[in-house]
């Protein structure tokens, strides 16, 4: 009799030893990714926490991930235990590894980024790729012999107005040339505009401008 008392008290600790490593065994499992979470978040700068766009999120040693949208938000699925890293152009590169405790199959997260200041070495551009040539252009530079003769050739008349005939309106002149059409619309509102086919002035400037030739056809 005693001899079966002990052997029921056997099999209770066998059976109770191997619910134990039985919940270890899942625990464990958990622990190495086998449960696929949905794993979201969003990306921001470590200074004013505003949102890093285009943050390239990658499970380390793999193909799979991801990239933040323009607000810094992402969401894949991912492993309890991955581990997520985070890049991004003009920021310090950045882990993190999802706990394996999770009780939930979804996952938030807020990640921040410090900037990464590279600073590179001095480049100086030449326009000419050797010395040689430099020398052979600045020795054939024709430049005038003083200030004054170079800044007569700069306002030369003939060449300012060449310029002027060809330059369109700046923001400003355009901006007057609407102004004075609507104030015109507005000073002949209810009534009809004068016809400049009766105006004496405008027929003596139009017969001058002729005589001066500024109807003729330029070049």
């Amino acid at each position: 009799m005693l001899k079966k008392i002990h052997l029921v008290l056997l099999l209770i600790s066998l059976i109770d030893i191997a619910a134990i490593a039985q919940e270890k065994k899942t625990k464990s499992s958990a622990g190495k990714g086998l449960s696929l979470i949905q794993f979201s978040g969003v990306v921001v700068e470590g200074v004013d926490l505003r949102p890093v766009p285009y943050t390239s999120i990658i499970v380390k040693n793999t193909h799979r991930g991801t990239i933040s949208d323009f607000y810094g938000y992402f969401s894949f699925v991912a492993k309890v235990s991955d581990t997520i890293e985070f890049s991004a152009i003009g920021f310090s590169s950045a882990q993190y590894i999802i706990p394996d405790t999770l009780t939930s199959n979804t996952y938030s997260l807020i990640q921040v980024l410090l900037k990464d200041t590279v600073f590179l070495k001095l480049t100086e551009v030449f326009p000419w790729p050797s010395k040689e040539q430099f020398k052979q252009a600045f020795l054939n530079l024709d430049l005038p012999e003083d200030d004054m003769a170079r800044a007569s050739k700069n306002m030369d008349r003939s060449d300012i107005k060449d310029q002027m005939v060809g330059m369109a309106m700046d923001a400003s002149l355009n901006y007057k040339y609407s102004s004075q059409q609507y104030q015109s619309k507005l000073y002949y509102a209810g009534q009809y505009p004068p016809n400049n086919l009766l105006n004496p002035i405008a027929w003596a400037k139009f017969i001058k401008a002729w005589k001066n030739g500024d109807f003729k056809k330029k070049d």
